[in-house]
């Protein structure tokens, strides 16, 4: 069985979120503890675009930018940015912002190296062979990279523990087609979110280990939730969590797809409850009420991988995660609390750049 790590409910003073894993191996032990302080500033980030057709509202470098990039920075933000010699047009630095462009050109963006927000960077390995190691993520620390965390993250620490402490992407690029390789996560845990992590050592591993979230995945998206299928399922995902308010039913079935719409100021959008959206499936079940703190402990497993699925689920049904700064009703964000305000956008995966 797994090991507990929900705190008592009526000391509860943490994340209103954490993942349990259910598969074969039992992790009830701490195997090793590992991690480095972060650095000061991070290495900063390249971004690189290569133009492929004459718009005529991007034929100049602050052009190009200032229209592509906008939810990124301000016209200002952009000519700053290319006087401070951050732009190169294939390979060579330019300063002019009305620099012309042709297609072919290679662009690339040097983001200064900046400081991340704090993060904790102590990890808890549970489980580890030669395939994948399993660790304990905390509360607040991100798993990959993107947006204002490029470096505080899950990878870096694999990374470090492989190559040691503050490897340079030179030495990153080096060894990439090296046979030693550092542990890859095969999934996502929201940076709000603790709980266990599956990381592939090996090629092998990584394609099995996603071919077993993809499998549960698609037994919800085809609608085949008989419960035999669901009992051979070689991976399970179980959360709990803190809702907001009594949930009157112990158990709750959410059939709810989650889709993208576009919010101010984050470039690739953000995820909501919307009917054209994929199909999302979520059973919650009730563990404990608080009538007193007029909240509910609830168990969620998961049957898709949407992102953010349980904030958006448990927003939907009416019960909010305890403490969520965005979903607060109807599976949307603040002031876009009605589908027809949603606008469906494909994902673009664009870091966020501030």
């Amino acid at each position: 069985m797994l090991r507990e790590i929900f705190p008592p409910f009526a000391n509860f003073r943490g994340s209103a979120l954490f993942c349990l894993f259910m598969a074969t191996h039992s992790y009830d032990t701490v195997r090793e503890r590992f991690g480095h302080p972060w650095p000061e500033l991070n290495d900063g980030i390249v971004y690189s675009d290569t133009i492929k057709s004459n718009n005529p509202a991007a034929l100049t470098l602050i052009g190009f930018y200032s229209s592509k990039y906008i939810d990124s920075a301000p016209l200002e933000g952009w000519l700053q940015r290319i006087r401070n010699e951050q732009i190169k047009i294939d390979n060579k630095v330019v300063t002019n912002p009305d620099t012309l462009l042709s297609i072919g050109s290679n662009l690339l963006y040097h983001r200064i190296p900046w400081k991340e927000l704090d993060a904790p960077y102590m990890l808890d390995v549970l489980f580890e062979d030669s395939d994948m190691v399993a660790v304990n993520k905390p509360s607040g620390l991100q798993v990959l990279p993107g947006g204002l965390f490029q470096q505080r993250t899950v990878l870096s620490q694999l990374q470090w523990r492989t190559y040691g402490p503050y490897c340079s992407s030179q030495t990153l690029r080096l060894t990439s087609s090296s046979q030693v390789t550092h542990p890859i996560p095969v999934h996502r845990l929201g940076r709000g979110t603790s709980g266990i992590l599956l990381c592939a050592k090996t090629v092998h591993a990584k394609v099995h280990l996603a071919a077993c979230f993809a499998d549960a995945t698609s037994l919800a998206t085809k609608n085949r939730q008989s419960s035999e299928e669901l009992h051979i399922r070689r991976i399970s995902k179980t959360y709990r969590a803190l809702a907001t308010g009594i949930l009157e039913k112990d158990e709750v079935l959410v059939k709810q797809p989650i889709g993208l719409m576009r919010y101010s100021g984050v470039a690739s959008g953000i995820y909501v409850a919307s009917s054209s959206g994929k199909p999302a499936e979520s059973r919650v079940k009730v563990l404990q009420r608080d009538f007193r703190m007029n909240c509910t402990l609830v168990q969620v497993e998961i049957y898709t991988g949407r992102p953010h699925q349980i904030r958006i689920h448990l927003s939907f049904i009416g019960h909010p995660l305890l403490g969520d700064p965005l979903y607060i009703s109807s599976g949307g964000p603040k002031c876009f609390e009605s589908e027809s305000s949603v606008d469906i956008i494909g994902f673009k995966g664009f870091a966020q750049d501030g």
